[in-house]
């Protein structure tokens, strides 16, 4: 599986997310500078987190507008998958690949510690190694990770299913104490209506290895390698 890695200035899990696709694909993604628009066709795109452009204006708003990401956004077109973590959910909804948008934290603190996440959706290419309504653990590490859409955005999304990870206790319960940032309806992870593109908050590459504490996210790369290649 061919994989790419966009680079924005400020980015700082990208590293991260190249160390977590190599070791699990066993072939090194392309590393994409954001001002880069010709690069190799690939199989996977990831958007990895961090502060593009320091976060001026809002999370993700600058970067939606590189040249890499007018590039995304054709190849998102085109069918080819696009992963976006933390501030790359964030870059994804500005640049319209997904609805919605991520506001500050209802705390209005930074959050940085493990999270639960109740699998909404078990399907390819994304979560196809997990089953529906299995509970994981995985950390975030941000400040404007309140998911918000207008009601009949959110209806839309709820009833054709484009949750795909939802904030829960340990026994999978869906509960305010459970959501760290205040989404609407715990939402930590949605998918556009064709299903090639999925934004998450929860870093997911961070959990790939057990000298990590844990491999909860292992899957999700297992089952994109699994699918994509």
């Amino acid at each position: 599986m061919k994989s790419a890695v966009i680079v924005f200035p400020g980015s700082n899990c990208d590293r991260d997310m190249q160390v977590a696709l190599a070791r699990i694909t066993g072939t090194e993604p392309v590393m994409v500078w954001h001002r880069d628009s010709d690069f190799p066709k690939v199989d996977l795109i990831t958007v990895p987190g961090g502060f593009s452009y320091g976060d001026y204006l809002r999370s993700g708003a600058m970067a939606a507008h590189s040249p890499a990401m007018a590039e995304v956004k054709k190849r998102a077109a085109a069918g080819v998958p696009v992963l976006g973590v933390c501030n790359g959910f964030q870059i994804l909804t500005e640049a319209g690949l997904l609805p919605g948008a991520l506001m500050r934290n209802a705390s209005l603190r930074f959050i940085c510690r493990d999270v639960y996440l109740r699998v909404e959706a078990a399907a390819a290419p994304f979560t196809g190694r997990y089953e529906a309504g299995q509970v994981i653990r995985i950390p975030i590490a941000h400040a404007d990770g309140n998911f918000f859409a207008d009601a009949d955005i959110l209806k839309r999304i709820e009833g054709e299913g484009q949750v795909a990870f939802r904030y829960c206790d340990a026994n999978g319960e869906v509960t305010a104490a459970a959501n760290p940032n205040g989404s609407l309806n715990n939402i930590a992870g949605i998918r556009n209506k064709a299903g090639n593109v999925l934004g998450m908050m929860p870093h997911p590459e961070r959990l790939v290895e057990p000298l990590q504490t844990g491999i909860d996210g292992r899957a999700m790369f297992e089952g994109l390698a699994e699918a994509l290649s």
